[in-house]
């Protein structure tokens, strides 16, 4: 039975003490392989899906939050406090709540997903609501976690790092071998830079032969490393990585450098793009932040950055149920039908759903 990562990975995570492990089992996310991207889209080369939108709050952030809310219990914290434009907030409010601490959040006014921000709220978190942006909000609660007693849970803390790192342990044991490319989206920066931290720790201890090229992609209108210089109001759909001023920046550039990778930058059309690929093709419902890390690969694999036989595994950070309003904007409108229309017919009635203007009669149904 899977234990959570912390049990799991035990020997590469710094929590001692037993009793004051907090999980909700997080982890363990399927690696899907690519069906009808690979064959239609990408042809020669293999895709595989680390859909982190299964984890328990439904994002890669419960990997973090699982080793540092349980740290911050083991150093005798009572509470904890994060920044958010949304999935670290229902993380750590979902921590929290089961670890019996508070937790304070504070995130940018009418710029989160109401899916992420009703679950910080039904887990009992303190939500604040800011006149400004995360990185406004970033620098907020870290002044306040220097000066009062609460633990900051953004990535700043390094036991985030830690924690997500455990995502790339999987990818070489569920794979079996080592990725050529490792593609993430970039917001604040820290799980490309703990999927690196975690691919060369594996490295040294001899499970894997070889590291992977680290691919990061950031949304147009938020991406600060790839125009060098710190976005002040940073505009995207892909809510998740709306930040203009990554917390773990340098990290993230060094993890680019020393794989040989590269960080480029796609627009909100090519992420939307990507997202209904991904959930019209491969049957996988990811939230549009998500979408990025595919958006990249095809960027790439249409300027022939791909040669034939390479393998990537792209890190799908969220559930698609996150961001619900942007799913049914993007998507065809439900049909609406008389019932005595339908009522009548006995034999399959999809004929006439792709296209409801054809009369019933036209197929010999009465």
């Amino acid at each position: 039975m899977w234990r959570g990562v912390i049990r799991e990975y035990k020997d590469f995570l710094p929590v001692k003490k037993e009793e004051c492990i907090i999980t909700l089992l997080e982890g363990n996310t399927p690696l899907i392989p690519s069906s009808r991207i690979k064959k239609e889209v990408t042809s020669g080369v293999d895709l595989f899906f680390k859909y982190e939108g299964l984890n328990p709050t439904g994002s890669f952030k419960d990997r973090g939050m699982t080793v540092a809310v349980s740290m911050a219990k083991e150093m005798g914290s009572k509470a904890v406090i994060c920044a958010s434009t949304g999935n670290t907030s229902a993380s750590a409010a979902a921590y929290a709540a089961k670890g019996g601490m508070k937790a304070y959040v504070l995130i940018p006014e009418g710029k989160i997903a109401l899916g992420k921000l009703s679950q910080a709220m039904a887990h009992g978190a303190q939500v604040i609501q800011i006149d400004g942006n995360f990185d406004e909000a970033l620098h907020i609660v870290r002044e306040i976690s220097e000066t009062e007693p609460v633990t900051l849970v953004n990535s700043l803390n390094p036991y985030r790092i830690e924690g997500q790192k455990t995502a790339s342990f999987e990818v070489i044991d569920h794979l079996g071998f080592v990725p050529t490319y490792h593609c993430l989206p970039v917001g604040n920066a820290g799980n490309i830079t703990a999927y690196w931290k975690g691919y060369k720790e594996y490295w040294e201890k001899g499970r894997m032969e070889g590291l992977p090229t680290m691919l990061g992609f950031q949304a147009e209108g938020a991406a600060p490393i790839v125009r060098g210089k710190i976005i002040e109001k940073p505009e995207t759909l892909a809510t998740a990585i709306r930040i203009g001023n990554p917390a773990s920046w340098k990290q993230a550039v060094a993890a680019r450098d020393e794989s040989g990778g590269l960080i480029d930058m796609v627009t909100d059309d090519e992420i939307l793009e990507a997202y209904q690929m991904m959930a019209s093709l491969e049957g996988i419902f990811c939230e549009p932040a998500s979408a990025a890390s595919l958006a990249g690969v095809l960027k790439l694999y249409r300027k022939d950055f791909f040669k034939k036989g390479d393998v990537a595994v792209l890190t799908l950070t969220g559930h698609g149920l996150k961001d619900p309003d942007i799913a049914i904007r993007v998507s065809q409108k439900p049909v609406s039908l008389p019932p005595k229309m339908l009522s009548s017919i006995p034999m399959p009635i999809s004929i006439m759903i792709m296209d409801p203007r054809i009369p019933v009669g036209s197929f010999g149904l009465n």
